[in-house]
């Protein structure tokens, strides 16, 4: 688990295809890798990986397919900026919200201009994922923790401070920049809950008669 608090910026320094998986090996930067082990978690632009290999200054990841398909990982390049975070202690201070690290789709900048100080974003979150974005709620921006401003169908708002901007890959962010995106787990888990005994059928997309009779529709 994770928090969305970004710790350090670093860099994609090599890429090893692996058949249909990579492996990457991420240059860390001023992350502070003392107290990290081979088997721990740190996510990358928001999706977690786990460290196979510690050099020194940075850590190799294994990416599987699954992973490349469902993240903007497939299309990083040597070089590409990445935010990073490493997995939460039981007495981390939980300043953004709860994230997995497990990425839920893709999302593309539409508009980016100043707001004072500020700059104001617009992303374009997959139609599938808008009803989980909620005005005022959390979402998770390739790993940073940030709140709604505004939503309107897929698309929502939000206003990103200087420091951010700074301390984080938004900065590069331009109009059709892809970003990774976490909605908030717990939605994920209201959805699930409020589908009561219905969640138990496999997504068929066909209605039966035991689903109709289940859910009072006929007796």
């Amino acid at each position: 688990m994770f928090t969305g608090i970004i710790q350090a910026v670093g860099h994609v320094a090599q890429i090893q295809p692996k058949g249909e998986d990579t492996r990457l090996y991420i240059q860390t930067g001023k992350l502070d890798l003392d107290d990290v082990q081979l088997g721990d978690s740190i996510a990358v632009n928001g999706v977690c990986l786990t460290v196979v290999e510690l050099p020194g200054d940075g850590f190799w990841a294994d990416v599987s397919k699954e992973t490349l398909d469902k993240t903007g990982l497939v299309n990083y390049q040597s070089g590409q900026k990445v935010n990073l975070e490493k997995a939460l202690t039981p007495t981390t201070r939980l300043g953004g919200h709860l994230v997995s690290g497990h990425v839920d789709g893709l999302g593309e900048v539409v508009l980016r201009e100043p707001a004072g100080r500020s700059e104001h974003f617009q992303i374009k979150a997959p139609d599938e994922l808008a009803h989980y974005i909620a005005q005022k709620g959390s979402i998770c921006v390739d790993g940073i923790s940030l709140t709604v401003n505004s939503v309107n169908g897929s698309v929502f708002d939000l206003n990103i401070v200087p420091h951010t901007l700074q301390e984080t890959v938004m900065g590069d962010y331009r109009v059709g920049t892809q970003v990774n995106l976490e909605v908030d787990l717990i939605a994920r888990y209201l959805e699930r809950l409020l589908t009561g005994n219905s969640a138990k059928l496999a997504d068929t997309g066909l209605i039966s008669k035991e689903f109709l009779a289940e859910n009072g529709f006929i007796k």
